[in-house]
C-alpha cells in the first residue's frame, strides 16, 4: 500500500497517515483519531459541567473526573463516528469529501466496523462505570440521542439540533458526576450547549452544501444559505446568554465572567469571519471552537480555585 493510499480526503497531513502502522490506520480513521476536532468538541460540555460544579463547591474540581471525561469522549466519539459511518456508507460514496472514508473505500468490512465499534463503546462503557449511580444512568440515557442522530439529516433541516442534543450531553454528566442529582445550572448549561454547537456544525455543514443538494441530505446550512451569519449570530449569542445563566447560577464570579466575555469575543470573530462560499476557511473556523471552549473551561477552573 501506498503512503497516500486510503487517506481520508479531508484528513492528510495527520499523525495517523504519518506514523501509525499500515493496518491500524483504517481503525483509527474510523474512529475520527486523525481528526480529533470532534472529540475535543464532545468533551467541551463535559468539562464545562465539571467546571460549573468546581465553582458551585468553590473549589478545585475532581482532577480524576477530568481525566475520565478526557478518555470517555474520545472513545465514545469514536463508536458514535463508526456507527455514523455504518448508517452512511451508501451515501459516503457518492459525496467527494467521504467517499475515501475506510467502509466505502473497502478499507475494512461492515463486520469488522461493527465489532470495532463495540470495542470503542465497552470502553466508554468502563469509563461510565467509574461515576456514581446517578451518572451511570444519566450516560445511558444520551444512546437512544446518538443511535438515531445519523437519520435525521434524511428528514429534517434541522439535524444539527440532534447533534446539539448529543454533543452537549456531557453537560449532564460532569455536575451529577460530582452532586450525584441534575439541578438548574447544568439544565441551563445543557441548553447553551447546544445552541452552540447547532451554530458550529452549520458552520461545518457548509463544505458539503452542494454534494448534500446532489444526494438529498439537508442540514441548517442549506436552510439558512445566505442568511447563515445571523442565524449563527442568534444561535452563539443565546449560547453566550445561557451559558452565563448556567455559570451565576452556579456560583460563578469576576474570573468566569472574563472568560466568558473572551469566549463571547471569539464567537462573535467566527461570525464577522465567516465565508459560507470558502470550504477551507469553515473547517478553520469550526474547528477553532475547541479553542473557544478550552478558553471558557480554564476561566471556571480559575474562578472555582480562586
Amino acid at each position: 500500500m501506498s503512503e497516500t493510499t486510503g487517506r481520508v480526503a479531508d484528513a492528510t497531513g495527520n499523525w495517523v497517515d504519518s506514523f501509525a502502522p499500515a493496518y491500524s490506520r483504517p481503525y483509527l480513521r474510523l474512529a475520527r483519531l486523525d481528526r480529533p476536532i470532534g472529540s475535543w468538541l464532545l468533551l467541551m460540555p463535559c468539562w464545562w459541567s465539571v467546571g460549573l460544579a468546581g465553582m458551585h463547591e468553590d473549589h478545585f474540581p475532581s482532577v480524576w473526573h477530568i481525566i475520565l471525561f478526557f478518555i470517555g469522549a474520545f472513545a465514545m466519539r469514536g463508536a458514535g463516528c463508526t456507527w455514523n459511518d455504518l448508517v452512511d456508507r451508501d451515501i459516503d460514496e457518492k459525496v467527494e469529501r467521504t467517499r475515501s472514508r475506510p467502509i466505502p473505500s473497502k478499507q475494512v468490512t461492515v463486520a469488522q466496523a461493527t465489532l470495532f465499534m463495540l470495542a470503542q463503546a465497552l470502553v466508554g462503557l468502563l469509563v461510565l462505570i467509574q461515576f456514581n449511580r446517578f451518572t451511570v444512568v444519566t450516560g445511558f440515557a444520551s444512546l437512544l440521542v446518538v443511535v438515531i442522530y445519523p437519520f435525521m439529516k434524511r428528514i429534517t433541516y434541522w439535524p444539527q439540533i440532534f447533534l446539539g442534543l448529543a454533543f452537549s450531553w456531557g453537560a449532564l454528566m460532569g455536575w451529577p458526576a460530582a452532586f450525584g442529582r441534575l439541578d438548574w445550572p447544568p439544565l441551563v448549561l445543557y441548553a447553551g450547549s447546544i445552541c452552540w454547537v447547532i451554530g458550529y456544525d452549520t458552520i461545518y455543514a457548509h463544505q458539503d452544501r452542494e454534494d448534500d443538494l446532489l444526494v438529498g441530505i439537508k442540514s441548517t446550512a442549506l436552510l439558512f444559505g445566505e442568511q447563515t451569519p445571523t442565524m449563527l449570530a442568534s444561535f452563539y449569542a443565546a449560547a453566550v446568554l445561557l451559558i452565563t445563566a448556567a455559570g451565576l447560577m452556579a456560583g460563578g464570579g469576576l474570573i468566569f465572567t472574563l472568560g466568558l466575555i473572551a469566549f463571547a469575543a471569539h464567537l462573535a470573530w467566527q461570525v464577522t469571519r465567516l465565508d459560507i462560499d470558502d470550504p477551507a476557511h469553515c473547517l478553520v473556523l469550526f474547528k477553532s471552537n475547541r479553542d473557544a471552549g478550552l478558553i471558557l473551561f480554564g476561566a471556571m477552573l480559575l474562578d472555582a480555585a480562586f
